[in-house]
């Protein structure tokens, strides 16, 4: 894959996110929703791009609270179907987490279904160890 470059997006960079491929993201990219996510500094968004088309990301959150060191919370990765099983998305953990380390992150952490092997297999790829937790979500309305 010499071709792929894989990086953090800065915020003046959103137009990258005009071509996207299919199922990189659960759903189609929105404007106002780039825009306000790109203004936060502790949002961040890893992209992996063939040809100027993002074909993988990660994306995370980085955050503090009074009693802890910071740490970043990864909130998705999505690696479009040609180019799965390719090492991509292992490489945009490597990539997002080398930026926490620059941000001063001391953990970072991510969510996953217990029957999803193949992201359980890429987070411990990296370095995650596997803990026991109870996920709770708690319905807000629709957001859209």
């Amino acid at each position: 894959m010499p071709d792929i470059t894989v990086r953090v997006l800065e915020g003046q960079e959103t137009g990258i996110l005009d071509h996207v491929a299919p199922d990189v993201f659960d759903g189609p990219v929105n404007p106002a929703w780039t825009a306000e996510f790109f203004a936060d500094p502790r949002h961040h968004l890893a992209v992996a791009l063939d040809g100027g088309v993002v074909v993988g990301m990660a994306s995370a959150v980085h955050y503090l609270h009074p009693d802890k060191a910071p740490e970043m919370f990864i909130n998705e990765v999505g690696v479009t179907a040609t180019h799965q099983g390719q090492g991509l998305g292992r490489r945009l953990m490597e990539v997002l987490l080398a930026h926490a380390r620059g941000l001063g992150c001391v953990t970072a952490w991510v969510l996953t279904e217990p029957e999803n092997a193949v992201a359980r297999r890429l987070y411990t790829s990296v370095g995650g160890l596997e803990t026991p937790c109870q996920i709770i979500v708690i319905p807000l309305g629709s957001g859209a």
